[in-house]
């Protein structure tokens, strides 16, 4: 059964930085997609950024440039990097993985940006 279980979210001033984590586990993690995602009260969950199992990374637009998606393969972990943090990037923060068809969640870490 796979897991993904999130973490580093926070609370942040503007500006600031926090890196999420995502850790998977009981899977194979071979050939694979990450998505991270995201939430603001009362909007539709948007995508943020993704990475594949061969290292092929894209972020959204709206965060391009401040957020940087990476990977660690022995850790079975995918990081978001965010900097430059603004209160528009309040949300819960879910990371998704698709591999073999199938789609899996975790449970979301919260990210505040406020003074």
């Amino acid at each position: 059964q796979v897991q993904l279980v999130e973490s580093g979210g926070g609370l942040v001033q503007p500006g600031g930085s926090l890196r999420l984590s995502c850790a998977a586990s009981g899977g194979i993690f071979s050939i694979y997609t990450m998505d991270w995602y995201r939430q603001a009260p009362g909007k539709q969950r948007e995508w943020v950024a993704r990475i594949t199992g061969t290292g092929f990374t894209n972020t959204a637009d709206s965060v391009r440039g401040r957020f940087t998606i990476s990977q660690d393969n022995v850790k079975n972990t995918v990081y978001l990097q965010m900097n430059d943090l603004k209160p528009e990037d309040t949300a819960v923060y879910y990371c998704s993985l698709e591999e073999g068809g199938l789609g899996y969640w975790g449970q979301g870490t919260q990210v505040t940006v406020s003074s």
